[in-house]
């Protein structure tokens, strides 16, 4: 067995403990790369389903047999827990009511909770902001002075002390001067002229004269958002960011203001320009041609308005269109019209809501306090816009004391049904002296099997 020793000089030697952890690190081997192999994999199953799934699982997993069907029945379940032992059953309860319990705690609303644990331990959930962060703002066709706001801000509420901002220079090799003047309204004091994936991987890693970061927030082209998904697993991201789009929801008794503003607002949305999905939804047929009319009038002497797709579908009724709209899971979406408005508790899927006519998005784009950095191509069925929590993370401090006992009369079982006989032995060595041996059901206390 291999053992890395640093010696004091050695650490000094290497530049000072932030270069020693990076050496300790490097003692684990880098990943085999499975992309190509991967995107094969996720190809195959999304272009032939069952069929490419249940090959994929012969080839891999039952050795060339033909695997059971892919969902377990019911009984099966039932079958499992009577073939179990008693000590493991009543380890893997005392586990899930523990773990709930902290998830619960986490979602109290206290700062750091502390948890009393019924076999006597404690945890304390602390949490604490990233070290630094870099937000990217777009270059391109304009400044986006409003993506300074929403990044840095953010991340300082959340308790980010270092935050830098980068942005692509222009052809004259410098950043326009509104991003520049925004950032320092913002308090940033380090900007680097980068832009591009190159800019990711710079804050990723660090370089020369580019700091690394610990998370990498903020929208850009393919290429930014590319790197920062593969960049993800050494810096946190906020999500993939790709092209923009909006869903807006317009109830029956809407009039021709209200279809006006719903247009203006399509058509602003489209000022992101190729790629973006500009959508409407109304259960009134004559709404959709009024709609689709409005549009057509509206962009003519609206020469910012870029190639976006637009669509406009008739639905039977609000309950419908709100199906549609979880389904569709907007980055932005408006609810506009009373007997659609209601339904606004009921959306489950959407990057930021606009309830009201009066609620444009681009009032979230800049203004309105509401975040423009969001998730988007449906991901908010999953992910959410940025918040101070991409800036933060929990970690749990754990203290056993005399708790070690039983606990380890609940885990060494669990440990052993994983095959890992030393994970027992660490826990029952904590056990107190005399009490050696396997534990009996018993002696696991609260949360056991009734």
């Amino acid at each position: 067995m291999d053992v890395l020793r640093l010696a004091g000089a050695d650490v000094a030697a290497l530049g000072g403990p932030v270069a020693a952890a990076a050496r300790i690190r490097e003692l684990a081997p880098a990943g085999e790369s499975v992309a190509a192999a991967t995107a094969e994999i996720i190809a195959a199953v999304r272009e032939r389903g069952d069929a490419a799934l249940l090959e994929l699982t012969r080839r891999f997993d039952t050795a060339g047999r033909d695997p059971a069907p892919l969902v377990v029945e019911p009984e099966r379940l039932d079958d499992a827990i009577r073939e179990m032992p008693l000590e493991l059953v009543a380890g893997l309860q005392v586990a899930i009511s523990n773990v709930a319990q902290a998830a619960d705690a986490s979602l109290a609303g206290a700062q750091e909770p502390a948890i009393e644990l019924p076999q006597g331990q404690t945890l304390r959930l602390r949490e604490l902001p990233v070290a630094s962060a870099a937000v990217y703002v777009p270059g391109g066709r304009a400044p986006y002075p409003s993506t300074v706001v929403m990044g840095v801000v953010t991340a300082r509420a959340a308790g980010v002390i270092d935050v830098a901002v980068c942005s692509p220079p222009g052809p004259d090799g410098e950043i326009d001067p509104v991003v520049l003047g925004t950032c320092r309204l913002c308090g940033v004091e380090r900007i680097y002229r980068m832009g591009g994936a190159q800019a990711v991987a710079a804050l990723a890693y660090g370089t020369e004269t580019v700091a690394p970061v610990e998370t990498i927030v903020g929208p850009g082209n393919l290429y930014v958002q590319e790197a920062k998904r593969q960049l993800s697993g050494v810096v946190g991201i906020e999500g993939f960011a790709g092209p923009s789009d909006l869903l807006v929801v317009l109830g029956a008794a809407c009039g021709a203001g209200e279809v006006r503003l719903a247009a203006l607002d399509m058509l602003a949305q489209a000022e992101h320009g190729a790629g973006s999905l500009v959508a409407a939804v109304s259960p009134s047929a004559e709404l959709c041609e009024r709609l689709a009319a409005t549009l057509g009038e509206l962009v003519v002497e609206r020469p910012t308005v870029g190639d976006a797709a637009f669509a406009i579908a008739e639905v039977a009724d609000p309950a419908e269109a709100l199906a549609l709209a979880n389904a569709f899971a907007a980055e932005h979406l408006e609810l506009i019209g009373e007997d659609v408005e209601q339904l606004s508790a009921s959306v489950r899927s959407a990057g930021a809501l606009f309830v009201g006519a009066s609620s444009a998005t681009a009032f979230g784009d800049y203004v309105a306090g509401s975040n423009h950095i969001l998730p988007t191509a449906g991901a908010a069925r999953f992910s959410s816009g940025l918040t101070p929590r991409h800036f933060r993370r929990r970690m749990t401090e754990v203290r056993i004391g005399p708790a070690a006992a039983k606990l380890a009369a609940a885990g060494a079982p669990i440990a052993r049904a994983e095959g890992f006989e030393v994970h027992a032995e660490s826990m029952e060595a904590r056990r107190p002296a005399g009490s050696a041996g396997r534990p009996s059901p018993k002696d696991i206390g609260e949360n056991g099997p009734s």
